[in-house]
């Protein structure tokens, strides 16, 4: 405890603050409005001072390139963070495929957790995926990829903006992203899209009945059995999800470093 009062101490304590701070800001299950504040500070403060002894910050300058650190330390961790809601975000545009073939797009709810509507569907495989990152220990393995991150990037290292591979290591995990939550709705919409199909022979066969009556609460009948059905499918594409997550904060914190 003396060391970290040590005047020389104090920045290098401060950097790893910021870094964690930023990445308890935008990453997921821990940036949620419903874990106080107070927790949140506290839990980073406490880390920090932890991670403080296994960083190495004898060549961290303490001159007018200290606040560029700072910032930079702002943006590892925001974006590190960032890139891991926008991945696990494949989960809630999936319930929105669903939604809107089920007739469910106009009745979204609000979610407690991040402040923003959210579909139906979309809200209940998020609460699975969230329950099952938290039973296989995936929230360690996230605190343990900020940990890493100093080994690959180090205090005293900038980023190297220069080259484009950041911005196109971005492109391809939006394009992942809509991947996974492409193959998280297609059993589903694929089968609603087989009762539209069926609608629309019906309604050409026989005139004499409402197809507008009958089909909504159809499709939403075969949208929950089909969800019950393809439920295992579904586990198994969360945890693809989350490999994707790890493996994708890896290589931005590689690409951070100048790797």
């Amino acid at each position: 405890m003396l060391e970290l009062i040590n005047l020389s101490a104090i920045p290098v304590y401060l950097l790893v603050f910021v870094r964690i701070a930023a990445f308890f800001v935008t990453l997921p299950l821990f940036s949620y409005t419903t874990i106080p504040t107070p927790f949140k500070i506290g839990f980073t403060f406490f880390l920090a001072f932890i991670m403080y002894y296994t960083v190495d910050g004898s060549a961290v300058p303490v001159d007018d390139t200290y606040l560029f650190l700072l910032i930079k330390e702002a943006m590892v961790g925001l974006l590190i963070g960032l890139l891991a809601y926008i991945i696990l975000s494949a989960v809630q545009v999936a319930g929105g495929f669903i939604d809107f073939q089920m007739g469910f797009a106009i009745a979204n709810v609000m979610d407690p957790q991040t402040g923003a509507q959210s579909p139906l569907t979309g809200q209940y495989f998020y609460i699975i995926a969230l329950l099952f990152l938290l039973s296989v220990n995936g929230h360690h393995l996230l605190i343990d990829g900020i940990f890493n991150s100093y080994q690959l990037i180090p205090l005293e290292a900038f980023i190297p903006f220069q080259d484009g591979k950041i911005a196109e290591f971005i492109i391809q995990m939006f394009n992942e992203m809509f991947l996974i939550a492409f193959q998280m709705a297609i059993p589903i919409v694929g089968c609603l899209f087989l009762v539209d199909v069926a609608l629309g022979i019906i309604a050409r066969t026989v005139p004499q009945l409402n197809v507008f009556v009958v089909g909504l609460p159809l499709k939403i009948f075969v949208s929950f059995v089909v969800i019950l059905i393809f439920l295992s499918l579904y586990m198994m594409l969360v945890e693809n999800l989350f490999e994707t997550i790890f493996i994708a904060m890896r290589d931005l914190m590689r690409l951070f470093g100048g790797a």
